[in-house]
């Protein structure tokens, strides 16, 4: 951990805790370095799928009964 590191108490659920610290152990990493991580890529999930949203976000719209619509016409359905 670096001296910027701040820390936080996390409460998880027993099982949780039990396979954190069994990943840990296998990885040679510390259970912090481990959730940081899990963190780290659930976050950098989010940013992407906000940017996939911006990015889409003038595209038209199509109803469910035209979605279905076109699927059948393509013979996806």
């Amino acid at each position: 951990m670096s001296e910027m590191s701040k820390r936080s108490t996390i409460y998880f659920n027993p099982d949780i805790h039990l396979a954190l610290r069994v990943k840990a152990a296998n990885t040679h990493q510390s259970v912090s370095e481990v959730v940081n991580e899990a963190v780290r890529l659930a976050l950098r999930e989010d940013v992407e799928d906000l940017s996939t949203f911006e990015e889409r976000a003038e595209e038209p719209t199509l109803s469910y009964e035209a979605l279905l619509k076109d699927l059948r016409s393509h013979g996806k359905l």
